[in-house]
């Protein structure tokens, strides 16, 4: 028989042999271990809400609900008695909202009147309450709160616990009781939400890991979970001798600093010395938490995982509270000392973390950031990702601090520039110093490694630089080429060189450079060195044209074409100084040429990879070729039409981004099959977009030089990766070709000799564009055409040898049309479209 006492104090028996310890919450991670603990000298009970998977006795019960606490101390008496040597009260609601939810009161304070109340039927030796040390007022740094120190807790949950010790107060009538004020909880692989979050900020390097809106010095006491589970053991070994009701402070003494903390986590997790923390007001810190939880619903999941925000403005209320414990009460009550102090044992949890970071951060209750449940999912180590990409990105980065430099002097040469070249424009004056100074500032912070999105603010000063002889019209073809030139180095020098900033560690450090399924990868070099060349035919002719529409010269060479509209001009003069032309509030031509500029800076940036490490830049690459492409090719076909005249250089200009069309489409179509499978297989579309991913397949990598080969080899290589001309595509491009000119091969005119140059146009579109591989199906738009041709003789009343050559054309064009010739690449699942 167990032994409990009676009203004499002498000890009785229960069926179990030992004493009986009921433990309410005991199917929790604490309960059990402290079920575990207790099991070798006491019969324990456990109590709870469910009580799955427990190996000791344990009986359902809702707290909240009187009748069912009753029923299941009855059927405990059942099978144990009606004595027992201690009840532990563990269960309770926490939250850190901060908000008051019904559940304090319904669990916290109702649930432990309802227990209180039906243990006065039975008989408790000693009833111990798990209470929390944040009930008493905070001190200040170098104090020590003692049990004595008032009742103030400041937010719910310590509220909720206050309340239910005033509850055991009043309603435990005889029955001997503790109230045990514990610390925050850790172990060697949990800890408190506080301190677990904070290590997770450092650990993924977030800017709220560098910023902190309290004392420095100020700082919570901490408790070991086996040092909390050697206390109670210690109080229910105890629980004769203690006084009939007491409140015991349970933790470490010292109350280790925020800065501490700080430096101690940094340094184990990174090996940095001191990790920078910057003090930022209240005010300003609990206004953009207030912004960041009201944002938090309209904020796409896929950013935010769905996920609150921890930090919320009542915790920065609290940010200067110190808690560090006088436990000489516990010393001499319990002779119970810690054994652990979180300084040291920061070793062990930080250790956990980085061997198994996915398991630390879902025992943690904290969502793993994407790139680790990414790597989790394919098998790779995450700390072994983000720790390779760190190391990797911090070389890299080392290797080319002189491109900030470098754009440091760019900055400093657009400031002098309108004081050298004598700017005539007060907006071009200013907007130049003002963009040089932002550039020295913002190149100066890009010398940081963790300051990535310096670089791209950089490249937005860039892109301004591009815009603002063409906004101001610039005076001065010194203004315009300075701007442009220093736009051009300003984005150059911030993101051409590596690191590429933006791109997620598990994208960086897993997954192929060929995409699955694929032969060769669309993003090497030789697969983007024609679009860049031919962006430069593109960028040199937008520049002239558009010098002549901003004042700078006088005449613009044309060698064929002549200005109907005035005699004056020649047909490319006629043009560009069209009313279609004059529409643009800024010179077009000038715009082309940033187009173009920003063609060549895009094609240089990223990796052989960044189909899926910058989807989102191979997108815009492709925005800008293939609708621009078209838009060229509608100003190439309004010429005739509505100007009635030809522009040469814009021929030429448009057959250099016409051209840039096929070359860009198997990069389109690799990251979109890369997007869609992500997509299919759960991940977060928006975020795979922007920080890109790993994905399936094997990496069968090419040679890292791709310019090793013989000069022929390279050049092959440069203008047939993914492309073929079969025969039959070169015999429609000619026949559209003709169709453009049959003003002077038939001496067609009118709306006939419109509607030629309209198909012809498209027809010559069509089959540029179906040079691709990927883009072969397309072809079949020039039946349609074709069809349109085979008409429109017939509605103009065309006749004779004209009606001939246009049905001919019309027939050839549709036959030329139906082979799918020669395809020279494997491009996965979407093989299976290219018919």
């Amino acid at each position: 028989m167990a032994e409990t006492s009676d009203q004499d104090g002498q000890t009785m028996s229960s069926p179990g042999g030992k004493p009986v310890v009921l433990i309410t919450g005991a199917a929790g991670s604490i309960g059990r271990a402290l079920c575990d603990a207790l099991t070798d000298r006491y019969d324990v009970v456990g109590l709870d809400i469910e009580c799955d998977g427990t190996d000791f006795p344990c009986l359902e019960m809702d707290i909240t609900n009187p009748a069912s606490v009753e029923l299941a101390l009855t059927k405990v008496a059942e099978q144990f008695g009606t004595s027992f040597a201690a009840v532990i009260h563990l269960a309770a609601y926490f939250d850190f909202t901060g908000k008051d939810h019904p559940m304090y009161q319904a669990v916290n304070v109702d649930g432990t009147r309802h227990l209180v109340r039906a243990l006065q039927h039975y008989t408790v030796e000693r009833f111990i309450y798990s209470g929390t040390m944040l009930v008493h007022e905070p001190v200040k740094p170098g104090e020590l709160i003692t049990e004595e120190q008032p009742i103030a807790p400041k937010w719910a949950y310590p509220q909720s616990k206050a309340a239910a010790e005033e509850v055991i107060r009043n309603e435990a009538g005889d029955m001997p009781y503790t109230l045990l004020h514990l610390a925050g909880l850790y172990d060697d692989k949990t800890a408190v939400p506080t301190l677990s979050n904070q290590i997770a900020r450092i650990y993924e390097r977030e800017l709220k890991s560098h910023v902190y809106a309290g004392d420095f010095s100020a700082g919570q006491s901490m408790l070991h979970r086996e040092d909390m589970i050697n206390a109670m053991q210690r109080v229910v070994d105890r629980r004769q001798e203690l006084p009939e009701q007491t409140t015991i402070l349970i933790g470490e003494p010292e109350g280790v600093s925020y800065e501490r903390l700080q430096e101690r986590i940094g340094n184990l997790i990174h090996g940095e010395k001191e990790w920078r923390t910057i003090s930022l007001p209240q005010p300003l810190a609990k206004l953009g938490s207030a912004v960041e939880v009201a944002s938090e619903p309209v904020v796409p999941d896929a950013i935010d995982d769905g996920e609150k925000p921890f930090i919320r403005p009542f915790m920065i209320d609290m940010a200067e509270d110190h808690y560090a414990l006088d436990i000489a009460r516990a010393r001499d009550l319990l002779g119970w000392e810690p054994k652990h102090n979180l300084h040291d044992d920061l070793e062990s949890l930080i250790a956990t973390l980085k061997d198994d970071a996915h398991g630390w951060y879902q025992a943690n209750g904290i969502t793993p950031p994407p790139w680790l449940r990414h790597a989790e999912e394919h098998g790779d180590d995450g700390e072994t990702v983000r720790s390779n990409h760190e190391r990797l990105y911090r070389h890299q980065h080392q290797q080319n601090l002189w491109a900030h430099f470098l754009n440091m002097g760019v900055g400093s040469w657009l400031i002098t520039a309108p004081l050298l070249m004598g700017y005539e424009t007060t907006a071009m004056t200013v907007s130049d110093i003002v963009s040089g100074i932002a550039l020295i500032i913002f190149s100066f912070i890009s010398l940081s490694w963790r300051m990535g999105w310096a670089r791209w603010a950089s490249a937005i000063i860039g892109c301004w630089l591009l815009m603002a002889p063409l906004v101001f019209w610039a005076p001065s073809a010194l203004a315009y080429h300075s701007g442009t030139l220093c736009g051009m180095l300003a984005i150059g020098l911030a993101v051409l060189t590596r690191p590429a900033p933006g791109v997620s560690a598990v994208a960086s450090q897993t997954g192929p450079t060929i995409p699955p399924g694929w032969d060769f990868s669309p993003s090497d070099w030789l697969q983007r060195l024609p679009i860049i060349l031919l962006a430069f035919i593109g960028l040199h002719v937008s520049r002239y044209l558009a010098a002549y529409q901003l004042g700078y010269i006088d005449t613009v060479w044309e060698p064929f074409f002549t200005g109907p509209a005035s005699p004056e001009k020649n047909g490319t003069e006629e043009i560009i100084t069209s009313s279609v032309s004059e529409a643009w509030p800024v010179p077009d031509a000038g715009l082309g040429a940033v187009t173009y500029m920003l063609e060549i800076l895009i094609g240089f940036i990223g990796s052989r990879q960044r189909w899926r490490t910058m989807p989102w830049l191979v997108l815009i690459f492709g925005i800008m070729i293939v609708p621009l492409g078209a838009v060229s090719i509608t100003f190439i076909i309004i010429q005739p039409i509505i100007l009635d005249t030809w522009c040469t250089l814009c021929l030429i200009a448009a057959s250099a981004m016409l051209l840039q069309i096929p070359y860009s489409l198997d990069e389109l179509v690799a990251t979109t099959q890369f997007l869609i499978r992500r997509k299919t297989q759960g991940h977060s579309l928006l975020r795979t977009l922007f920080v890109g991913d790993t994905d399936d397949g094997r990496d069968e990598l090419p040679p890292e030089n791709e310019f090793t080969a013989t000069p022929l080899a390279i050049i092959k290589d440069t203008w047939t990766g993914g492309i073929s001309l079969p025969w039959t595509l070169a015999l429609t491009m000619l026949v559209g070709i003709w169709l453009m000119f049959t003003r002077l091969t038939l001496d067609s005119s009118g709306d006939m000799a419109n509607a030629e140059h309209l198909i012809g146009a498209m027809v010559l579109t069509v089959a540029v564009t179906a040079m691709a591989d990927v883009a072969r199906p397309v072809r079949f738009l020039n039946i349609l055409f074709a069809a349109g041709l085979l008409i429109v003789p017939f509605v103009y009343g065309i006749t004779g040898l004209h009606l001939v050559a246009t049905i001919v054309a019309g027939i050839a064009i549709i036959l030329l049309s139906l082979p799918k010739g020669r395809i020279t690449g494997s491009y996965g699942s979407y093989s299976r479209f290219i018919v």
